[in-house]
Order: C-alpha cells, then structure tokens, then sequence
C-alpha cells in the first residue's frame, strides 16, 4: 500500500479529555421565542404519541419490518432521548392498534406485526411532513458528505483500513437474509470507510446524520431489494477505495445513499401525499407464538 494518513497517523486521533468539542455547535438547535398563550395549540400531543408516530414511520420505511423484535425499552430511550415511561406509552399505544404484539418469557419482547395499519398514513404525515424541507436538506448534505468521505477514504486508506472494509464487506455477504446481522455488518462497513479518513469530525459527522435520516433509531430501511442493491454497491466502493480510485468512490457512495434511504424515504412521502395507501404487496404475518 502506498497513501498513507496524514502525519503517520493510523487511526483517527481522540478527543483530548476534557477539550471542548466545537463540533456539537453544527448540530446546536436554534432558540425560538416563545408565544404568547393565545397562540398556543390548545392541545398539545403526548411524548408517547409522537415517539408512536415515529416507530410507525420507521416500520412503513422499513427500519423495522414484521416478526422483528423491537430494541428494548431502554435501548429506544437512548436512543430518542427520552424517558422510558414515555416509550412505554409509545408501545402501549402501538399494542392497542395492532402494529405490535408483547410477548412474554424467555425469548419476549415487543415484536412487529404489520408494516402498515389504518392509521399509518396519518401518522407518517405528522411524523414526516411539518420537517420535509429540513429533512430534504439533510440528505442532501449526507449524499455530499458520504461521497467526500469516500474520496478522502480512498486517498488515505492503510492496510489496516482495508482488512476493515473486507471484512465488514464479507460480513455484509454472509449474512444474508438476517436481519439484524445485516444491519450490523451494513453499520460495520459505513465505519470502516468514514474510519478510513482519519478525520474524527468526519466519523461523528457520518455517524449524525446517519442518525437524523434513520429518525434517531439505529435501523437503515431494509427489504430484500433493498439488501440486493446495497451488496452490489458495497462491493464497488469497497474496490474503488481499496483501489485508491477517489473520483470512481466518492460517486458510487453518493449513489448509494440516493437509492437506498433518500429514495425509500421520497416513496414514503409521495406515497402518503398522494392517497395514503399501503405499498404494494404488504401482507401481515401471524403474531408471534406465545411462550
């Protein structure tokens, strides 16, 4: 291998302890003034309701599909930032309209029943619609961040960034149609690669708006199709930047995020704004056997 990082570096270098980190200022939310009371929306919805919106978002794109169990209580309060009592009410309120079902014992959990229900439309507007335009801008400064990543990637790769991305890549390869072992691997190769900058920024940039395109869950769209695409072009980057080909990798990674998560999301918003009717072919599968 001849690129080699910046300053003999290996590895993207850590945050000092105890240095401030500027960074947290892109991502700073803007104060607004408050209204005046009469102004106020006489009812305003619960967290649980908005975080049930949410999840019922996530589920119509995919993130979480039929018969998979949910993260836990805990984990979606991470996650969200918000209080498990809260959650609690989310999934409360998803139990009793049928896109979940509760299942106790050993192996329960809170599993997905349908990817669709006679509210989702309802609920994807409010989740999606009132911040589109704002969402319209994150992709577009994912699709512009991902391909300079990739680019910086192939110019700055070592060995040990490339057995990262190979073996993240076969992971991808070997997991086949399982779910979560696909998520995983999927999530291990995107960090492998931004890992490949060098630039700590950068990893916690990806990393973000990762987070803010996935509605804060840590669960890209998935279907079969889906997974076809993203191997075929995992397999491309991962050889454009091995190759150190920047111009050929930083293309191939913004036509990635482009057909996979910005266009299952642009369905989803015409979907709803058109008629509000389920995707073709939804079936929804029996509950869960109970232990």
């Amino acid at each position: 291998m001849t690129d080699h990082p910046p300053a003999g570096e290996d590895t993207a270098p850590a945050m000092p302890t105890g240095t401030p980190d500027l960074f947290a200022e892109i991502f700073a939310e803007d104060e607004s003034p408050d209204l005046h009371p009469l102004f106020q929306p006489l009812q305003m919805p619960s967290a649980g309701e908005l975080i049930a919106d949410r999840l019922v978002t996530a589920i119509a794109l995919g993130g979480f599909v039929p018969g998979q169990r949910l993260p836990s209580e805990r984990d979606l309060a991470a996650m969200l930032e918000v209080s498990r009592s809260s959650v609690r009410e989310a999934i409360q309120r998803l139990g009793a309209e049928g896109y979940v079902t509760v299942r106790r014992g050993r192996t329960g959990g809170v599993f997905v029943t349908t990817s669709w229900g006679p509210n989702s439309a309802e609920k994807i507007r409010r989740t999606l619609l009132p911040t589109w335009k704002a969402m319209e801008q994150v992709l577009d400064c994912r699709a512009c961040t991902e391909e300079m990543i990739a680019g910086m990637a192939a110019r700055r790769r070592t060995d040990d960034d490339v057995t990262a991305i190979q073996d993240a890549l076969e992971a991808y390869r070997a997991a086949d149609d399982d779910r979560e072992a696909s998520r995983a691997a999927d999530e291990a190769f995107h960090l492998a690669v931004v890992r490949a900058t060098h630039n700590v920024y950068l990893v916690k940039l990806s990393q973000r708006l990762r987070h803010v395109v996935n509605l804060g869950f840590r669960s890209e769209p998935y279907s079969r199709e889906l997974r076809r695409t993203a191997l075929h072009q995992h397999a491309s980057l991962a050889e454009a930047i091995i190759g150190g080909r920047d111009g050929e990798a930083g293309a191939i990674a913004a036509g990635h995020f482009t057909l996979t998560t910005e266009s299952t999301l642009r369905d989803l918003v015409a979907r709803i704004r058109e008629d509000g009717q389920a995707p073709e072919g939804e079936t929804t599968p029996p509950a869960p056997d109970h232990d």
